[in-house]
């Protein structure tokens, strides 16, 4: 299978004021409105490598985009189109840099962030799973005994987090995500979480895909009316957990469909002893590179049930 797009972006500079970097995306001013540049660019152990996945990209933007048309409880959000020639007529300035923004970026409705991560889980794994061995409760919610990794929560919980600036988020309770926010959007938040996330387990089950939990951010609008939208990537291997449902098997990790392959290569090395978990990285094996590219492809074919478009 041919690539759709042959080399990776982890770069983006535009004749257009930037706003800000994250780990994967660049944010830009296009007057009133925002365009989000997804580079191909990856981090793992909370460290970006200079290496890219070629598509990755591609995947985050198109499978956010499938989202926000596919599921009711999305909107409002921010997304306006993905478009290229759209966004190209919104900004003529960019005609020049059609090649490296087609398929990889979204322009969209300013948003102010809310300062939380709005985390709804259907399965046992990750922080959860880890605070579970040792409190038998997950930010501060009983969860029943003797559950394995990996295992199936009787309903879908929500478990919000604070916005960490580097490292990993913390969870918190809801009483404190209430704390923060107030009761009345604390609830808001909670309650179209788990919307999203029963509407796309849902979909993602009839797909051969489990989804094991996910993020949302959400943030008010940024003029005179007043408005809380969906805003960032949504439900993309990078802001979610899938596995595959024929292979579900509780009692340990799970494959899932993102940087896998780049992780394992990263924990055999530490347990070799050939890296100590600090920068500089070492440098990554094609092999391993090939089957995160093809990971990130498969989970869009999975869900959407097509091929990711290609660009010339």
């Amino acid at each position: 299978m041919q690539p759709t797009l042959t080399t990776e972006v982890t770069s983006v500079t535009l004749p257009v004021p930037h706003l800000s970097s994250g780990k994967v995306r660049e944010m830009f001013a296009l007057g009133d409105e925002l365009l989000i540049v997804t580079t191909d660019r990856l981090s793992a152990h909370d460290i970006v490598f200079e290496q890219g996945i070629v598509d990755k990209g591609a995947v985050l933007t198109h499978l956010s985009d499938y989202w926000f048309n596919r599921l009711e409880a999305a909107s409002p959000h921010h997304r306006l189109t993905t478009d290229i020639d759209d966004i190209i007529e919104h900004a003529p300035e960019l005609v020049d840099h059609r090649h490296t923004l087609a398929g990889r970026s979204m322009l969209c409705r300013r948003a102010e962030p809310l300062p939380v991560e709005c985390v709804v889980r259907g399965y046992l794994d990750g922080s959860a799973w880890r605070e579970y061995t040792e409190t038998g409760m997950v930010t501060g919610i009983e969860v029943p005994p003797e559950l394995e990794r990996g295992g199936l929560l009787p309903k879908p919980i929500f478990t919000p987090a604070t916005k960490a600036e580097t490292g990993h988020d913390v969870n918190i309770s809801y009483d404190e995500l209430a704390s923060t926010v107030g009761d009345d959007l604390a609830s808001q938040l909670r309650d179209r979480s788990l919307a999203l996330y029963t509407e796309a387990r849902a979909h993602a089950l009839e797909r051969g895909l489990i989804l094991a939990d996910t993020k949302f951010e959400f943030g008010w609008t940024t003029r005179d009316e007043r408005e809380l939208l969906l805003i960032d990537e949504v439900l993309t291997p990078d802001s979610s957990r899938y596995w595959d449902a024929t292979e579900w098997s509780p009692g340990g990790a799970q494959a899932s469909f993102d940087k896998q392959p780049i992780r394992d290569f990263l924990d055999s090395q530490r347990a070799a002893g050939r890296w100590n978990g600090e920068p500089p990285l070492p440098q990554l094996p094609d092999s391993a590179v090939r089957a995160t590219t093809e990971r990130y492809r498969e989970a869009h074919r999975r869900i959407t049930g097509r091929e990711l478009p290609r660009y010339s």
